[in-house]
């Protein structure tokens, strides 16, 4: 939950008409010296606990998405491979945030053995995460907080003066023999209109973990491709009109997030994302009362599994269409932000001859109300208010109907120069809605399905001391009546418990000259009714991840090279009590190193040397599926090792 220090002081109504109203209403150069730190746990911005920016994705070669958390303690990513890829952030699994790229939530889950999140690091501006249920602002359902990835415009690659301008970009990975190439074009089209298309592809063979050995089913070849159209207006208006494709196929384990087996071979494996969103926005200068904005999106993802051997071809879809219409109004020091949001979600699955044979559908629309309010030039109030309204329509023809009011408030002291003291609470509210695509063909609600409801405590501070910073907090979150379909049963979805997620965070940072260094710690418990979160029980609800350091350092020789190295040190965590028997989850410790050098001076051309897991390092990541392998019966059931060492190559040339 963001608690922000960073705030400048100065009756019912039908469904259909609220939604007309939200379509309607928008109608009526130097490079500095110093080296900012490669930890960003504790850049805070309003809306966001913490941001990762497209900087810190470029000096290791960002190329999904663990390589994008990789700086974030309390995010962790397991999977190793793009497709199998889960996010959880403290403890909690991604299908329990609101994620969403430029607006456009991403809802739905097509295969609970596959990750559901998929971006193209090339083309991010920045990553904005709030930890925990937050501000009303967040979106409906974000009960373990917020993920908004955001796209570059094109006024970010153009130089001033400049009217049109291309960036190619050329990598090469060692571990996985592959490649990476993107091509973006931007320009101005006039005075008020400017455009960037960006095309990407990659190709990469199965990978080797820390022992030499290639592991089968993680070769993976994507194509992404954006097109975006961006207009400046009179009055502060501001338009921003995107369509991005994303494309991912490969030979995959059946259930991709698990080792190759017996009961579990190689399959075709192939997934798409296609995401068209509208942004508009509007600030008159010198009007306080008016900052509106209104975005209204699409969003559809496809899977698609050939177990040619057994059932053959199996498809499922997913697709949300949605719209965000707030404002917000300057009091005097005060801000008061007001909105109305709405999202339908469909998902569908079947065979080759019915590929949408099965359906289930759902929406949501909420109202929600969040105020800025200075108390005393020292004390700041952050508190509102969101009211919720879901609907489902499920396989079996059965509907839900849910409805909650989620409040929050929080509290940020200003005790003295550059000591900030925060505490806050917030609850969030989550109906009955869609379910995995690959189960609603024999998948059953619970008919007392009730929905989810968050509740999220925190208290910390915020220290700064000319160049040294300082950050800690504690939380405590639960999510009561979370829904699931519990393992080895048949496919109901019911009301499973209670979880739980307790733990605590640590940031330090220093810059010094050219030289800045970052510490950061996070521990965390995630239970469901007292006992552990393990992905192979609580799919699509949480993992269990041991205390975790991240460490980094990084040194600007001069205004055209700069070198760094981040490391990642999590803890061990012996006799975890599952269902089925005890299992480890051993510690490990992994180094990366990057080198960054402008040889002609400038951006013109930039050559990136960087090496991920220096000490070629084998270990299960405890963000993946944990080995059970040692019980009776469960051989291999057991999560993909992660990469060995990779060296990797990039060059961006600009012209």
């Amino acid at each position: 939950m963001a608690v922000s220090s960073s705030v400048a002081q100065p009756t019912q109504f039908r469904r259909s008409a609220l939604w007309l109203a939200l379509l309607a209403a928008p109608l009526a150069q130097a490079e500095p010296v110093t080296l900012d730190p490669i930890q960003v746990t504790a850049e805070r911005t309003k809306e966001s606990d913490a941001v990762v920016d497209a900087q810190a994705l470029e000096r290791f070669q960002a190329d999904d998405l663990e390589d994008v958390f990789a700086g974030e303690p309390e995010v962790s990513v397991g999977g190793s491979v793009g497709v199998a890829q889960k996010v959880y952030v403290r403890g909690f699994e991604d299908p329990l945030l609101n994620v969403s790229v430029d607006g456009a939530t991403q809802a739905g889950v097509l295969f609970h053995h596959t990750g559901r999140i998929a971006v193209d690091p090339d083309l991010l501006k920045r990553v904005e995460v709030d930890t925990g249920a937050g501000k009303a602002t967040a979106g409906a359902g974000a009960l373990g907080g917020a993920i908004r990835f955001v796209t570059k415009d094109p006024e970010d690659l153009l130089r001033e003066g400049e009217d049109v301008g291309a960036l190619v970009k050329l990598g090469s990975f060692s571990n996985t023999k592959g490649y990476s190439a993107n091509t973006t074009i931007f320009g101005r089209l006039n005075e008020q209109w400017s455009t960037l298309v960006s095309v990407s592809q990659s190709d990469h063979e199965r990978y080797e973990d820390g022992n030499g050995d290639e592991v089968p089913g993680t070769d993976a070849r994507q194509q992404m491709g954006m097109a975006k159209l961006v207009g400046h207006f009179g009055n502060g208006q501001t338009l921003r009109l995107s369509h991005e494709v994303r494309t991912d196929e490969g030979e995959r384990p059946q259930r991709p997030q698990w080792a190759v087996s017996s009961f579990n071979k190689l399959y075709d494996l192939d997934g798409r994302r296609d995401t068209t969103t509208l942004n508009y926005g509007v600030a008159p200068e010198g009007n306080p009362w008016v900052d509106a904005e209104f975005t209204v999106y699409q969003t559809e993802s496809e899977v698609e599994q050939n177990v040619d051997d057994r059932w053959g071809r199996y498809y499922g879809f997913s697709r949300s269409i949605g719209g965000d219409l707030r404002n917000t109004s300057q009091l005097g020091d005060h801000s008061l932000t007001y909105g109305v949001d709405y999202r339908e979600d469909k998902v569908n699955a079947g065979g080759e001859t019915d590929k949408r044979a099965e359906e289930e559908t759902g929406d949501v629309l909420g109202i929600y109300l969040q105020a800025d309010l200075w108390l005393t030039q020292q004390l700041l109030l952050s508190t509102g208010a969101r009211y919720d309204d879901y609907t489902l329509r499920d396989n079996n023809d059965q509907k839900f109907s849910e409805d909650a009011v989620s409040p929050n408030a929080s509290l940020a002291w200003h005790v003295l120069d550059g000591l900030t003291l925060k505490a806050g609470y917030a609850e969030a509210f989550r109906g009955p809605m869609p379910h995995d695509a690959f189960k609603i063909d024999r998948g059953q609600n619970d008919p007392d399905l009730k929905g989810e409801k968050a509740k999220n405590t925190e208290v910390g501070f915020d220290y700064v001391y000319q160049n040294f910073t300082l950050s800690a907090e504690v939380y405590r979150s639960e999510v009561k009546d979370a829904i699931a379909d519990a393992l080895f049963g048949p496919a109901i979805y019911e009301n499973i418990g209670d979880l739980e997620s307790d733990g605590y965070r640590i940031s330090a940072g220093y810059q010094w000259d050219a030289l800045s260094a970052g510490l950061s710690f996070h521990s965390n418990d995630a239970e469901v009714d007292g006992q552990p979160l393990t992905v192979y029980e609580h799919n699509l609800l949480g993992n269990t991840i041991g205390d975790t350091w991240v460490a980094d350092l990084a040194y600007r020789w001069n205004r055209n090279l700069e070198f760094g190295w981040q490391g990642q040190f999590v803890q061990g965590i012996d006799n975890l009590e599952t269902s089925v028997g005890t299992i480890d989850k051993p510690g490990y410790g992994v180094h990366d190193l990057f080198v960054n050098w402008l040889p002609t001076g400038n951006e013109d051309l930039r050559l990136t040397l960087a090496v991920k897991n220096v000490g070629d390092k084998q270990y299960l990541d405890h963000a993946s599926n944990a080995n059970y392998e040692h019980i009776a019966g469960y051989e291999g059931v057991v999560g993909l090792p992660a990469p060995g060492r990779d060296v990797r190559l990039g060059l961006a040339m600009r012209f």
